[in-house]
Order: structure tokens, then sequence, then C-alpha cells
């Protein structure tokens, strides 16, 4: 009798541990928490929680599923430590999608060498480099923010606008720097402006004076800097104001945040003009701010916006998809994230859960915008001026195409 008690006692714990599984959804974030972006990365991954917990606030998913997210740290440039992050999070985390990686050399590595295999959708919401759009992936790889072929040509515009009709660039040599770069010089001098040198460079060195020698040695004024803010691009900076070469400062979306001011001076940096992917002007991304203050969050910090849209499509590709399987899933982000639907707006949960069990089609409109992917996952969006006032960097207007 006392054995059977003890069976019955084992099972009985058994059962409810399977309970306790089944009552989870996860989805993951990558994200470089240390490396060349460890400043910018807090942020977005707020943005992303911030979805997680209205979605958990408003009943969960698949019938009252708690939805989590584990993390993982990429290093932002570190091609092994976004797989084994990535690994770790398809095949042990059984996660059943991810947000993530940040950075465009992350994403990559990220997705060949565990998402793709394993058939884990990936939405990034700061992987901008045109290389995303080229993976044989299978319709799994998604971003909520523009390519950097059109931030490229929106800086380009930007500085010919303000009459900086040449300038000088470096950029960090990897697929974000490269791609950035490319999509810069090309527009620039199709707009008449002047590239004199456009050099690469090597992330997390200590010394750029060589490069910045060359550089400087045009005798132009302008240096745009297409790099990260908490590594290559902080210290090419100061190096080359401690050389007092240039007088105008430019960068673009990894370069935007204020670890970079404190650590290279206000009074240095102050009229430093950068761009970065932004929100556009629609009911969605009112209500973002005004949810995103309320929960003490930044809504203009970089990418939180667009973090929280990937995780909120994610989520509702789940719930539309039925199950937290991974088949299916891409095919149900398309489906809630396009037109025809009934429109859903960040924090709209509850209502997009009875919309789908009625079987009423749905279109999300985000924090960030509309996400009508293309072909390649890819959506269209806006870009924004920044730049540094006051010992921070803010937001000025959007740059018209």
């Amino acid at each position: 009798m006392k054995k059977n008690l003890v069976t019955l006692a084992v099972a009985a714990s058994a059962l409810a541990l399977t309970g306790a599984a089944q009552a989870e959804v996860k989805i993951g974030f990558l994200g470089g928490f240390t490396g060349g972006i460890e400043s910018l990365t807090p942020p977005i991954f707020d943005g992303a929680q911030l979805a997680v917990q209205h979605i958990n606030d408003q009943g969960g998913l698949l019938s009252g599923q708690t939805l989590v997210m584990p993390s993982g740290d990429t290093t932002c440039s570190g091609a092994s430590a976004a797989s084994n992050a990535a690994d770790r999070m398809v095949n042990t985390e059984q996660v059943t999608a991810i947000v993530g990686a940040l950075c465009t050399g992350a994403t990559i590595a990220a997705a060949n060498n565990a998402a793709i295999p394993g058939g884990v959708t990936m939405v990034s919401p700061a992987s901008t480099a045109p290389a995303v759009a080229e993976l044989d992936d299978n319709d799994l790889v998604f971003r909520t923010v523009p390519t950097d072929a059109f931030q490229g040509e929106m800086l380009a515009k930007l500085l010919l606008e303000k009459g900086i009709d040449e300038t000088v660039v470096t950029y960090v040599n990897n697929d974000y720097g490269r791609g950035l770069a490319d999509s810069f010089v090309a527009a620039y001098e199709a707009g008449g402006g002047m590239v004199a040198e456009n050099l690469a460079h090597e992330d997390n060195r200590a010394d750029y004076r060589s490069e910045l020698g060359i550089l400087s040695a045009s005798g132009v004024p302008n240096l745009v800097v297409l790099a990260y803010a908490d590594t290559s691009g902080q210290t090419v900076l100061r190096q080359a104001y401690e050389g007092g070469m240039f007088t105008q400062y430019v960068g673009a979306d990894g370069m935007v945040g204020d670890s970079l001011v404190e650590a290279v001076g206000a009074d240095v940096l102050e009229g430093m003009i950068a761009t970065r992917p932004g929100s556009p002007e629609l009911p969605g991304t009112d209500i973002f701010k005004a949810l995103a203050e309320e929960a003490g969050i930044d809504p203009s910090a970089v990418f939180a916006a667009q973090a929280y849209d990937a995780a909120f499509l994610l989520a509702l590709a789940i719930e539309q998809n039925g199950s937290a399987e991974r088949e299916g899933l891409s095919a149900a982000l398309r489906s809630v994230a396009a037109e025809p639907g009934e429109v859903i707006l960040p924090g709209e949960w509850e209502k997009a859960v009875e919309l789908i069990a009625a079987g009423t089609e749905i279109n999300y409109e985000g924090a960030s915008g509309t996400h009508e992917f293309d072909q390649s996952g890819d959506v269209p969006g806006v870009v924004v001026e920044m730049a540094v006032e006051d010992g921070a960097f803010v937001t000025k207007d959007l740059v018209q195409p």
C-alpha cells in the first residue's frame, strides 16, 4: 500500500511538473549585453519585456499560458558567442521564437547556426544591414527596422541639405559598417557630395590614430563615423578630438547613445549629427509612448519601439498559429502583420485574442509603425535626425525621402 502511495505521489508530481512546463511559452531575446552596444541593449530589452508584461497582464496567450523571455548575450560582434547563445535558446530553452539579435553579424550567425536549422522564427528589432535580406532562411528571419540601404540614403540627404558637401568616412569592418558605408557613399556622391577618404577600421582596438591621420590629411573638416558607441566609435571620436583633426562629427544608429556623449565629452560632441530608424506619426506610436512612460521606459530609446513590436508580433503569431509549435509560425507572423484585418494597436492584446478566437483577421500597427513584411522579411520605415544638444542626443525631425 505504501509503495502504491509513493508511486501515485511520484506520478502526481510528474504531472504537476508537466503541467507547469506546459503553462509557459518562451520567446527568447538575443542582445549585445556586452560589447559594442552594451549601453544601447538594456532599453531595447526593456521594450521587448514591456510587450511581455502587457500580454501576461491581459490573460497570457494560448488560453492563459504565461509568456516568458529568456535572454542571451551575443556580445554584438562575436559570431561564436551569438551562435552559442542562439543554440541555447533553440535547443536548451526550447523557445518558440526569438526577438533579435541586434547587431547584424550576430543575427546572421544566430540564424545560420541555430535558428534556421531549428526552424525558429527570428524578428530582429535592430539589425539594419542589407546582408540580412540575403540569408537563405526558409522565411524565418524578419526585422521590424528598415535596412541601411535606406538609412544611408537618408543620412546622405540630410548632410547635403545642411550644406555639408564634403566628408571623410570611417566604418567598422563588418556587415553593418560596410553595408551602411556603401549606401551612404553611393547616395552622397550621387547627390553631388565628395567623399575624400573612405576607410574601414577593425572593432575593439585601442588606437585608431593611423586611420585618423590618413582621414585628416585630406583637410576635410567633417568626419562620418559608422561604428558602435561603446567600442570603436567612441575611441575614434576621442582620438580625433585629442588630435584636433575635425570640427563636425557625424554618425548613424550605432553611435546614438548618451554613453558616447558621457565618455567622449558633452562639449566635444555638442552639435554632432546622426540618424537612426524612427517611428512615423501614427496612432500606435503615440500609444506606445504613453505606455512606455507609464512603465518608466524611455520611448525614444534607440530600437525600443521596434523591440516592443517584434515581441508583440511574435506573440500574436503564436496565438494565430494556435500552439507553441515552431512550424507554421512565420506564415502566421505575415498574417497578423498585414492588411486586411481589424487594426490592433500596442497594448491591445485582449482585443486581439478575442478577434483571433472569433476567426477575424487582424492587422497589427505597432509602436514603430506598420510592418508589411516584403519577400525578404523587411519592412518600410522612417529615419529621424538626431543631434547632441546640451549633453544628450535629442530627436529632431523625420528625414523626408
